[in-house]
């Protein structure tokens, strides 16, 4: 399978997934150059989906389904489902509560499409006030192979990469990192996460220490990652 990426607003993501003949809408916000992809290439449109429910991600299923044949595939069918298949091709999808309770991940190849459950460079944010779940479903992802790409629900690469630095500031894949990003193509492998997200780094001695230094509940693996939430 193909994926192409979409930015729409300010710094929002959307995604077109694809094989031969079909294709899946992931937060169309771009939908007229999503629809004009699909007929470039002469796929059929058979799913419009989301990452999770929050407005700036559903912004463009109206026009994507009034445009198309396509089927809405909302919250409660995707976990009832758990994969979609593409030209019989599946994507597993993942229930990623945390950021909202509806938040969904796709992962399909070595692709991750996460939304705003993990951004490039740092975790989302934490609405749903379930730290508990939240890192429950990060620890799901953090299973997926490091050649894993992560492609998230916006591009905030430069701002997230600062916070890092300030937090850590002799990490030295960071500026490594800066180096590949291209915000005409935002992504990275789940392995470059792991060495530049302190999010994703909670049980690493530099993290733990870090967090004791600035007063931080450490004792544990759920208070170390509340305590990492605490700092966004």
């Amino acid at each position: 399978m193909n994926i192409r990426q979409f930015n729409y607003s300010a710094d929002n993501l959307g995604y077109l997934v694809y094989g031969d003949k079909t294709a899946i809408a992931i937060d169309g916000g771009a939908a007229d150059e999503i629809l004009a992809c699909v007929k470039s290439k002469n796929l059929e449109l058979t799913y419009v989906t989301n990452t999770h429910s929050h407005p700036d991600h559903t912004t463009g299923n109206p026009a994507l389904l009034k445009g198309s044949a396509a089927v809405f595939l909302d919250f409660n069918t995707l976990k009832k489902k758990g994969r979609i298949e593409i030209d019989g091709e599946p994507i597993r999808v993942f229930h990623t509560p945390g950021h909202t309770k509806d938040s969904v991940c796709f992962h399909f190849d070595h692709i991750l499409i996460a939304g705003d459950t993990l951004f490039n460079g740092k975790v989302g944010r934490c609405f749903t006030g379930d730290y508990q779940n939240f890192l429950k479903a990060i620890k799901q992802l953090l299973e997926l192979p490091g050649k894993t790409i992560v492609y998230a629900g916006h591009d905030y690469v430069e701002e997230y990469l600062a916070f890092a630095k300030k937090l850590e500031p002799d990490n030295v894949h960071l500026d490594a990192y800066l180096k590949q990003y291209d915000p005409n193509h935002v992504c990275a492998t789940l392995a470059d996460e792991r060495r530049v997200d302190p999010f994703l780094r909670f049980n690493d001695e530099k993290i733990i220490s870090i967090l004791k230094q600035k007063g931080l509940p450490a004792a544990t693996e759920l208070e170390r990652w509340e305590s990492l939430m605490s700092l966004m």
